[in-house]
């Protein structure tokens, strides 16, 4: 005989009102309710307890590419906390060129930001990491035009704990390790990711060579995560691609327990991610989904379709529902692309949402 809580919090989650749900039927009930709940959500996050510092950003080298420059750089994120990263930039820029900004963060399975850069180290398990998952969107974006970021996430790639450094597997993430020791404190890994996120585009946007008009993010699985919560947290994020990410909670992470990154205290007592996509309402936002992607809930699609249903409501009220497209492609968890690359280059160069 074993006696769980599984059912217990299934029935907690399913049965408690949740206060911070987009039920907005006026604009002005959208802005009360996005002020209340961005307010609740600095708290969760723990932003309240962070404080900002300049980047102040440092070269470790550029490498010339096939059509695009590679450049690593450290910044700093919080005060010695250094961010490394790569930034993408056509090979074809001019003194004085300004490109779109993208920001590319990374999910799992990545070495942090060498897959999304296309890099594999020569190592097998990257190959085919990068290869079964479409995963060097990094790539994809530069060779449209765009000066992209691909940082190292807390817990990632150069930014391993050192429980974690010297795996023979360095695919390997401390995520989970970084998130217990953080939320006794006050702190979740989400916050911080998006946390750095925010800061990785004050040093974008800093940069003269960067167009600060126009300003995307886009990303796999936990970068679909992070894109989500940047935009919801910071409205000069304009245009996103969310990508193998975008379902309800308890399908997808209660009942699945995936990677507690994804766990913000308190948050599913109030909201559910549909919620927090109703934050990006007046932007453009393309979400592509795997028709057979596991971390979708056993529901599959009918635990996705919901929660885009709840983001077109709140774009209604701003006129703005025909600029969030949803599109299902055939497969399993990975980065598409087909679709979301070119729709994302067309609103940046060829200005039509």
């Amino acid at each position: 005989m074993f006696y769980t809580v599984e059912e217990y919090f299934k029935n907690k989650f399913d049965n408690g009102y949740k206060p911070y749900a987009f039920r907005a039927q006026t604009m002005e009930e959208y802005e009360n309710w996005r002020a209340d709940f961005r307010a609740l959500l600095v708290s969760l996050l723990g932003h309240d307890k962070m404080s900002s510092c300049t980047p102040d950003p440092k070269s470790l080298g550029v490498e010339t590419l096939d059509g695009y420059t590679r450049e690593k750089l450290v910044i700093q994120a919080e005060s010695g906390i250094g961010m490394p990263l790569y930034v993408l930039k056509p090979s074809y820029a001019k003194p004085g060129d300004r490109f779109p900004v993208m920001l590319a963060p990374h999910g799992h399975n990545s070495n942090g930001k060498n897959a999304v850069c296309g890099i594999d180290g020569g190592n097998e398990k990257m190959k085919r990491t990068i290869c079964e998952h479409n995963y060097d969107y990094g790539v994809q974006f530069v060779k449209k035009g765009f000066l992209v970021l691909c940082p190292d996430a807390r817990g990632f790639g150069e930014r391993l704990e050192k429980e974690q450094q010297g795996a023979e597997d360095f695919t390997v993430c401390s995520c989970s390790y970084i998130n217990s020791i953080a939320l006794p404190l006050g702190f979740c890994i989400t916050g911080m990711w998006t946390w750095d996120l925010m800061r990785l585009l004050d040093y974008a946007l800093s940069r003269d060579d960067a167009d600060n008009s126009r300003v995307n993010c886009g990303g796999l699985s936990g970068g679909g995560l992070q894109t989500l919560w940047l935009a919801a947290m910071d409205d000069r994020v304009k245009n996103v691609i969310i990508s193998g990410y975008f379902y309800g909670y308890k399908q997808a992470l209660l009942e699945m327990h995936n990677c507690s990154c994804n766990c913000v205290p308190n948050l599913w007592e109030n909201a559910d991610m549909g919620d927090i996509s109703a934050l990006l309402a007046d932007r453009n936002v393309f979400i592509e989904t795997g028709d057979n992607d596991p971390l979708n809930g056993k529901d599959g699609l009918d635990n996705v379709y919901p929660q885009v249903d709840t983001l077109r409501r709140a774009a209604k009220l701003f006129g703005n529902e025909n600029n969030i497209r949803h599109s299902v492609f055939r497969g399993e968890h990975k980065w598409c692309g087909d679709e979301s690359v070119p729709w994302i280059a067309n609103i940046n160069f060829n200005n039509q949402r």
